[in-house]
């Protein structure tokens, strides 16, 4: 890809955004940033690249004249039906993401593409542990903090990339075209984003739409839209399911995960896995299934799944204080994702939750959440959202909080012996955080301060 002397807009100024501009000015483009918050707002972000010389910058607003402009990467945050987007690709200009522009300049390594709603960090983690394990070059980027554009740079041809992508990244993809690819699962999120369910459906499913017979399509029979995905891809489609016991696929077999794929295998017994939970199940059948048709010895599959330890802020033990159970489930972003951290205790749970608003459906969580979660602490914008679901579903000890250090003193003084105190928000972490881990680590500093 010819990148010397090509006058590239990047729209959206965050952590990809640095490291895009990074690779850009290495290969000798012509860079416009524009972001919409103004200079004062971005000036730390701003010092970051402020060593790189000839970058023009339009802050505050968008560009009336993109004329001039030959090729367009957008930022992950910036929704594709802005009208100055639409503009862009209705005047025929070339418009990419990041992930995209990472693949065009890689030097096409073995691509791993892991999406769904919930467990593509915990699942992408996994996998990049096994493939390390069989002493692969590998680098585990995307959506789960690193940007893909870092790690192309300095990769060869044999590194394997496994690679966790959002529904924002997908949109923006071209060509990428995966070696592997997962689709793990997928519930209603990031409605205010994608306005319908169709919508959201077709950018996951671009993880695999330029997939051909020499690739494997990894799917959750269990979950009915991945398992009808499976209709338009043209991928070899491998099922995983924890529910039924599949003709082909890495299913269960009187307690034992099966994989039959190209031969019947016995792989290890259930309760041998290191992660508690049957959604920590799905995303070790989906790692397994991924790591086996890419060739990984089934000796390396298994001395992983016995000891990898849980990711940071997914289901994370954090502290036992007089018999009390503080976990940070700080990426439970969404209500699908609270009900499976809600579902892996039988203890009673006190519920911190509760932040931005995605146009989210709370009921099916606070329905299933009534059976052992005895009380919820609520704060940010979905408070009274929830509070009045929570009541619908009789759930009625209900505190409202300003703060995590509020919430976490409230927790301590509510809790009793055997209880778990569970932050699990069930919502997006902006307007009170950056990002999810930054909301996980102040639960947890306010935990240890206890």
């Amino acid at each position: 890809m010819e990148l010397k002397g090509k006058k590239v807009l990047l729209v959206g100024l965050a952590k990809t955004g640095i490291s895009t501009i990074k690779c850009l000015a290495k290969y000798g483009a012509d860079i416009t940033v524009n972001d919409i918050k103004t200079e004062d707002k971005l000036e730390e972000i701003i010092s970051e690249i402020k060593d790189i010389d000839g970058i023009k910058y339009i802050l505050g607003h968008h560009p009336e004249d993109i004329s001039d402009i030959d090729m367009v990467v957008v930022s992950p945050g910036v929704p594709l039906d802005l009208p100055f987007i639409k503009k862009i690709i209705n005047n025929n200009k070339e418009l990419i993401g990041e992930v995209e522009l990472a693949y065009r300049l890689s030097k096409k390594p073995y691509f791993v593409g892991i999406t769904g709603t919930n467990g593509k960090t915990t699942t992408t983690s996994l996998t990049g542990e096994i493939f390390k394990k069989a002493n692969k070059e590998t680098y585990i980027v995307g959506n789960i903090g690193n940007p893909v554009i870092d790690a192309v740079q300095c990769a060869n041809e044999k590194a394997c990339f496994i690679t966790e992508l959002s529904s924002f990244q997908l949109e923006s993809i071209v060509d990428f075209k995966p070696n592997v690819s997962a689709v793990l699962n997928i519930t209603e999120d990031h409605m205010n984003r994608h306005h319908t369910m169709e919508n959201y459906i077709d950018a996951k499913s671009r993880v695999f739409m330029n997939q051909d017979k020499t690739d494997f399509c990894v799917l959750n029979y269990d979950d009915e839209i991945t398992r009808n995905l499976a209709e338009k891809c043209n991928a070899n489609v491998v099922f995983f399911s924890r529910k039924e016991m599949l003709k082909k696929g890495v299913y269960l077999e009187e307690g034992n995960i099966i994989i039959n794929i190209d031969k019947k295998i016995n792989l290890m017994k259930v309760e041998e896995l290191s992660l508690p939970g049957g959604h920590n199940l799905e995303n070790c059948m989906a790692a397994i299934a991924m790591s086996y048709v890419s060739g990984i010895d089934i000796s390396v599959i298994k001395e992983v799944l016995k000891t990898f330890k849980a990711v940071e802020h997914r289901l994370e033990f954090v502290k036992e204080i007089n018999g009390i159970k503080y976990v940070n489930d700080s990426k439970g972003t969404n209500p699908d994702s609270t009900i499976k951290a809600v579902q892996a205790y039988e203890n009673p749970i006190i519920l911190i939750a509760g932040g931005y608003d995605k146009g989210s459906d709370y009921n099916e969580l606070l329905e299933i959440a009534k059976k052992n979660v005895k009380t919820i602490v609520l704060m940010g914008e979905t408070s009274d959202k929830i509070e009045k679901t929570a009541k619908n579903h009789g759930i009625l000890d209900i505190h409202k909080v300003e703060n995590m250090k509020e919430a976490v003193l409230t927790c301590s003084k509510l809790a009793k012996e055997g209880d778990v105190v569970l932050l699990s928000p069930a919502c997006a972490s902006w307007g009170m955080y950056n990002n999810f881990e930054e909301r996980g680590k102040d639960f947890k500093d306010n935990v240890n301060n206890l």
